[in-house]
């Protein structure tokens, strides 16, 4: 079935892929119209989220930032389709960083990085530095998809462009080899999610509201004496993005615990207050707020 579905799909996703850019959003707001429209896909969910974070804004500028959110969100993904078939000449010009020399001096120093990543703008196109002259390999730590044949297509786009992908499952025992091996990597996380309650060891606030978050790229980090970076992306017109390189610190061991952690939430909190639509609403991100705080849980200033 799995083989069915995918052989399907495909070949209408490699269609989509190598339309002209001006027909390819064209595509893209059909599919708003029938994702925000049509199916209402999560709009309650959406809704609350942004009623939860925004409470002093009014009702419709709550209204115009979820109908953004939406048209952004379908971008995104078609932008994802689109790397199937983007050429490596149009992708540098489509997602631009600015200082790429960040990686490079931390790459004469011979240190791995964790690249710390929300789920905001675009992070589908960030294999973009790549092209850089970036000589170490690129890791991102993704969820496996169920079904394997889009699972392996999701894995080849990155290839592509010199990078892989490691299931959650295994990404320490991946990262723990390779360090051991001496082999260096860039390893991006994103690291914004809400954990599980039984996982649920450590809290901060997030957007004025106290939930759970997840440490594992701190420590990590830590773990190795990695160097931190937090990538800051900016949607700066319809398919253009500006990314930044955001030193959190060159040798992780050397910051006090959980501050890594604390600077990539205001990191990220402060890019969303800027410009809300194009976070990533439709999650579940708050959904521990009004639980009890396990004991023995540790909470983050």
């Amino acid at each position: 079935m799995h083989a069915v579905v995918f052989w399907m799909v495909y070949p209408v996703l490699w269609i989509i892929s190598i339309l002209p850019f001006r027909l390819f959003y064209a595509v893209s707001d059909g599919v708003y119209f029938l994702v925000y429209y049509m199916i209402g896909y999560r709009k309650k969910v959406v809704a609350e989220n942004l009623k939860l974070v925004f409470p002093e804004k009014t009702e419709e500028e709550r209204f115009q930032i979820r109908k953004k959110f939406y048209s952004h969100m379908c971008d995104m993904f078609l932008e994802m389709i689109k790397s199937l078939s983007i050429s490596n000449k149009e992708l540098k010009k489509r997602f631009v960083f600015t200082n790429p020399e960040e990686v490079l001096r931390l790459q004469e120093k011979n240190k791995s990085i964790v690249l710390m990543c929300g789920h905001y703008a675009s992070y589908e196109w960030m294999i973009a530095l790549q092209l850089y002259g970036i000589k170490i390999k690129a890791y991102g730590v993704y969820k496996k998809i169920k079904n394997p044949y889009f699972d392996d297509l999701v894995k080849g786009i990155r290839s592509k462009f010199n990078g892989e992908l490691i299931p959650t499952s295994i990404a320490t025992l991946t990262i723990t080899k390779h360090e051991k091996e001496n082999q260096r990597g860039i390893y991006a996380m994103i690291a914004d999610q809400s954990p599980k309650m039984a996982k649920s060891k450590y809290w901060a606030n997030f957007m004025d509201i106290k939930v759970p978050v997840f440490t594992g790229s701190e420590k990590l980090a830590r773990e190795f004496n990695m160097a931190v970076i937090y990538l800051h992306v900016e949607k700066v017109s319809r398919g253009h993005y500006v990314a930044r390189l955001i030193n959190l610190t060159d040798a992780a061991q050397e910051e006090a615990p959980h501050i890594i952690t604390r600077k990539y939430l205001d990191l990220l909190e402060q890019q969303i207050r800027k410009k809300p639509e194009f976070y990533l609403w439709t999650h579940k991100r708050w959904k521990h707020r009004n639980t009890t705080i396990p004991k023995g849980a540790r909470i983050i200033d």
